[in-house]
């Protein structure tokens, strides 16, 4: 029901906040998937992987010869995905210097690539994911409050399997079937005994 909910309203930002491994990923495409940006691209980047110049050209593109290895202009993930959906995981991570361009895009729809002085207008949904605090880590400053706040529009709390294992016989049933299909087997399920014990 709530991804229903987030789906319908295909403009707003997202903020799914939980453990590592709960699926926020997982959501996010699912977001996507049902929404009327469907047919337009899901692109993701996780922001505690990359370098910050690399994270900034992945994310908003480069001039030729913007840094040191920039020989070609490179679009970037904004750009590409337009029309579509972004989705930015590990949001916590993305360093301060990069955090006013993306409160840019979330405000007024623009961006420039690294090595530009012209602006480019994007339709584009963001879709952010973290397992850190954000609120504490703006208390810190490490993290820009006002990015925090423009966000956490649609904030989702994913909560770990241990908290929803009624959700366990769906997940198992889920990949019955999937391992059916893919090894070409016809397991009729577990035994109840077995169910509970997963649980």
């Amino acid at each position: 029901h709530m991804i229903d909910l987030m789906a319908e309203n295909a403009d707003t930002t997202v903020l799914l906040l939980g453990e590592s491994g709960t699926g926020k990923e997982v959501a996010a495409r699912e977001i996507h998937r049902r929404s009327a940006r469907r047919d337009r691209p899901f692109l993701d980047i996780n922001c505690a992987v990359l370098s910050e110049t690399l994270l900034e050209s992945e994310i908003f593109g480069h001039e030729r010869g913007a840094f040191t290895d920039a020989r070609e202009r490179k679009p970037g993930l904004l750009e590409i995905a337009d029309g579509g959906t972004v989705f930015l995981d590990e949001i916590g991570e993305m360093p301060l210097t990069v955090q006013p361009k993306l409160l840019r895009v979330l405000e007024t729809h623009t961006f420039r690539r690294l090595g530009s002085t012209r602006d480019l207008k994007i339709n584009v949904r963001i879709i952010a994911a973290t397992n850190r605090d954000l609120e504490d880590s703006v208390k810190r400053r490490r993290f820009r409050e006002d990015l925090y706040y423009r966000l956490k529009v649609f904030p989702v709390e994913i909560p770990p399997l241990r908290d929803r294992r009624s959700d366990i016989p769906l997940l198992v049933n889920y990949f019955v079937d999937h391992f059916n299909a893919v090894l070409k087997k016809s397991l009729k399920g577990f035994t109840p005994a077995a169910m509970e014990f997963m649980k």
